[in-house]
């Protein structure tokens, strides 16, 4: 598979990781959507729609943060012109890098989607994994929609073939991935 593989692994907790069968199968089989590119300090996995851009695993090295590489990555996807979503690990004093990421994120515009309330069971370690939803975008889409294809991206991206891969049916889209309705008036 290459070292991007193996770096992944090193950084991701495993709570976050496809096994390295999971994306052969899908660099495999979605070959024209899912695609990975690398450089000697980052790797760039994402699945790619006509309508919008998921990042799965984006990873620059130690040596590389803080020069510019994230922001030129970003740049870069963003140039396609559509809706960018990606995950990322709640803001945690457990982990001090979790909020470096949140504000590494916010600097390149990316907006979190409070409403959308995303939690799945990793198939592998069994250990529940939340993530927020944030997202790019230069054109107004409503909470629905953003998670109408974030319901796509966990159906063809996390849970494709899991049965096969892992010997247990995913979790419905409807299970992992609901709105969340807020209260709008005022407090006084």
């Amino acid at each position: 598979m290459g070292q991007w593989y193996l770096k992944l692994r090193e950084y991701f907790p495993a709570k976050e990781m496809k096994s390295e069968n999971h994306m052969k199968i899908l660099l495999r089989e979605k070959k024209n959507c899912y695609q990975v590119e690398e450089g000697p300090h980052y790797t760039l996995v994402y699945f790619e729609k006509p309508d919008y851009l998921f990042i799965d695993y984006i990873l620059v090295s130690d040596k590389s943060r803080g020069t510019g590489l994230g922001s030129k990555l970003i740049s870069k996807v963003k140039k396609k012109n559509k809706l960018i979503i990606l995950e990322v690990d709640p803001v945690s004093s457990d982990d001090p890098e979790s909020s470096k990421r949140v504000r590494f994120y916010q600097k390149q515009n990316f907006k979190k989607a409070p409403s959308i309330h995303y939690e799945r069971i990793h198939p592998i370690t069994g250990e529940k994994n939340v993530m927020d939803i944030f997202y790019w975008s230069e054109k107004q889409h409503s909470d629905q929609w953003l998670m109408e294809k974030m319901k796509d991206v966990y159906e063809e991206v996390h849970a494709f073939k899991n049965h096969e891969l892992y010997n247990i049916n995913p979790q419905p889209s409807s299970k992992v991935l609901q709105l969340k309705q807020y209260n709008t008036s005022k407090a006084e």
